[in-house]
């Protein structure tokens, strides 16, 4: 199970899916993985090369041929993510609108009449 240790560590998949469409040079990929500290790119960047899944070169950081064979592992994952989320976002769109309803309801429905039973 080293493999999912590698890839449960923050960043990993991150760093992984900015390299799938070509090298890229550190201070780019920093500047795409938004708020990751350089120094936990770095660390990153040297775990996945120590494993084989990403080489450096003149041209910056690339995917490995063991790095792509990954990529084609998890590319039905993503896919599979990019349902996923339309199928909540068209739920959450969904029950906004069961509960604009429910309050349009609620402000139609009549008041109940006070209760005619005395107080003892």
């Amino acid at each position: 199970m080293a493999l999912l240790d590698i890839l449960g560590r923050r960043w990993t998949l991150r760093i992984l899916w900015e390299l799938r469409a070509s090298p890229v040079k550190f201070r780019d990929l920093s500047e795409r993985a938004d708020s990751m500290s350089q120094s936990v790119l770095s660390r990153r960047l040297k775990e996945l090369e120590a494993v084989h899944l990403v080489i450096s070169d003149a041209d910056g950081w690339r995917l490995s041929r063991e790095g792509f064979g990954l990529l084609d592992l998890l590319m039905p994952l993503s896919e599979f993510a990019g349902r996923w989320a339309a199928l909540l976002s068209r739920d959450d769109a969904r029950s906004g609108r069961d509960r604009q309803n429910r309050r349009a309801v609620k402000r139609q429905a009549p008041q109940r009449p006070p209760s005619n039973r005395s107080k003892r």
